[in-house]
């Protein structure tokens, strides 16, 4: 059938081409047709529009040119009638879970920097090693935006936790002398509170009646299950990527309670480049339909925003020049035609990523976490302000009224009246190539707002690291931290950046660089 279908578009082809009007150049090719008929491009742009695929084989049967076939998006219709027909007592929205951990929960309130309150909230958790009888040897390691609290292989849930060479007797984090506690950060989906949770005043899922998150609330609840612990003291906070920014503002928050720092791949503060690819992946998850504004549970997942969402991020993971390495430009399969579904292989690697992810982590969790990432600030005006905005809605409780709710028309959001217009002092600093810069133009020293913001890390021991092949928190992110501390007095920084003779494997070599990452790590701990 498709031959036939085939054949008859090509031969409509030829003779639609016997009958062009052909005008000859002597500056080309002779005989080389230079121009087409306006009749003639008429006739082969008029084509029937596309249709669905089950019915794109007979309108090419008129067509000068077969129809593409998409099995890309077939198999997302595929994905979404099965997930249609499961089970209605079960729902289809998956359970998240990577096996078991421990539960802390907290039956007392928590005030939130947005002014939300969660009544009630649970921290999932995994230990390694044990806790000496003074309680001071606790490290507490904080995870990427997706990672859940297995961070290593357990007993009770022997698969492979994410950071599984790193943790261990003689391992960086050496569980012979430091006892290990890694959560599921609030907001996430992996047993601690997030939108996928149950709202306690109702029984219902929060869905995106979840209030906004900051990594500061993050902490705050992290150090709620170490009072429960009763650790007075951490011996560090390690983190790496989003846990290297909360594992600077443990530190910053509670200075008198965290020994040594580590923060790898991470930065005190967001930048516009790394908000602007959360946007991204926001945005495409929430144009899918079947993300119905946060509240899909009990219907179809929004998975394929949720895949969209992934291959966005996994090409900000990983560095061009390992994709060089690894695929160049081969195709999955050159002896067929070129498609517009995957036909790359770093297209086939993008698009099996995110579809490996798009059912592994609940869709509102991104939305949320990846938004506290961009909120963050370690700067003294951000904590300035912050620190006021709270001590605001903390007054409004005790008078017992509530803090302001996004609902109400002060603090609704709306789109700017006109688009963004490019701003004067933008593109003041802006000169030709050939000018070089003055001294005066190059910045110089630490941001002094950021310099007072990590003051309160003046005597702590840390570690900073960044890698040279990384784009989504580029290595400069790491060195700043580096340079404001040293700035602020701190004369135990340490600062390492791999550089691409070292890692070509981007942001993700903090996963897989055991010697260089592990064994820096594993040093300064010591």
């Amino acid at each position: 059938m498709m031959r036939s279908v085939v054949a008859r578009s090509a031969s409509g082809a030829l003779r639609a081409l016997s009958r062009l009007r052909v005008t000859e150049s002597p500056s080309v090719f002779a005989g080389a047709p230079t121009a087409w008929s306006a009749n003639t491009i008429r006739a082969l742009h008029t084509a029937p529009p596309r249709m669905s695929s089950a019915t794109t084989a007979e309108a090419s049967k008129d067509s000068s040119n077969p129809a593409l076939s998409f099995p890309c998006l077939d198999a997302q219709d595929a994905k979404s009638a099965l997930l249609s027909a499961r089970s209605l007592q079960s729902g289809p929205e998956p359970s998240y879970t990577t096996g078991q951990h421990e539960q802390f929960r907290c039956m007392d309130p928590l005030l939130l920097d947005w002014g939300g309150v969660l009544p009630e909230f649970e921290i999932a958790y995994e230990t390694w090693g044990r806790l000496n009888a003074d309680k001071s040897n606790a490290i507490l390691l904080h995870t990427g935006l997706s990672a859940s609290s297995h961070a290593h292989s357990t007993q009770s849930n022997p698969k492979p936790g994410w950071w599984e060479k790193f943790i261990g007797p003689g391992l960086p984090l050496d569980t012979d002398n430091y006892f290990v506690i890694c959560t599921n950060v609030l907001g996430g989906c992996y047993g601690s509170t997030g939108p996928s949770s149950v709202d306690p005043s109702d029984g219902k899922r929060y869905a995106t009646r979840f209030p906004i998150l900051t990594m500061d609330d993050m902490v705050r609840a992290q150090f709620r299950l170490l009072d429960t612990l009763g650790i007075n003291k951490l011996a560090a906070s390690v983190g790496s990527s989003m846990g290297g920014m909360q594992s600077l503002a443990a530190g910053v928050l509670f200075p008198e309670r965290v020994g040594k720092i580590a923060s790898i791949s991470g930065c005190a503060r967001s930048h516009p480049y790394s908000i602007a690819m959360r946007h991204t992946q926001r945005q495409v998850l929430m144009m899918d339909p079947k993300w119905a504004r946060g509240f899909y549970y009990d219907s179809i997942p929004p998975h394929s925003g949720m895949k969209l969402a992934r291959e966005i991020a996994t090409v900000t993971y990983r560095s061009g020049p390992e994709w060089e390495q690894r695929f160049g430009r081969r195709r999955a399969d050159p002896s067929k035609q070129p498609a517009l579904c995957p036909d790359f292989l770093i297209e086939t690697y993008l698009d099996h990523a995110g579809e490996k992810f798009c059912l592994e982590y609940d869709p509102n969790s991104l939305l949320y976490v990846s938004k506290a990432m961009d909120l963050f600030d370690l700067g003294h005006a951000h904590q300035i302000e912050t620190r006021g905005r709270r001590a605001d809605y903390e007054a409004r409780i005790a008078r017992g009224g509530i803090a302001p709710s996004i609902s109400d028309p002060a603090c609704s959001l709306t789109l700017p009246e006109k688009p963004y217009e490019e701003q004067p002092e933008a593109t003041a600093s802006v000169r030709p190539l050939d000018q070089p810069a003055a001294v005066s133009e190059r910045p110089t020293g630490a941001p002094r707002d950021l310099v007072k913001g990590l003051a309160p890390l003046k005597n702590h021991p840390v570690l900073v690291m960044g890698v040279a092949s990384d784009i989504l928190f580029p290595a400069w992110q790491q060195r700043e931290i580096a340079d404001t501390l040293h700035a602020g007095g701190n004369s135990r920084v340490e600062h390492i950046e791999l550089g691409e003779d070292i890692s070509l494997f981007g942001h993700d070599t903090f996963l897989l660089d055991l010697k260089n990452i592990g064994g820096a790590l594993g040093r300064f701990l010591r």
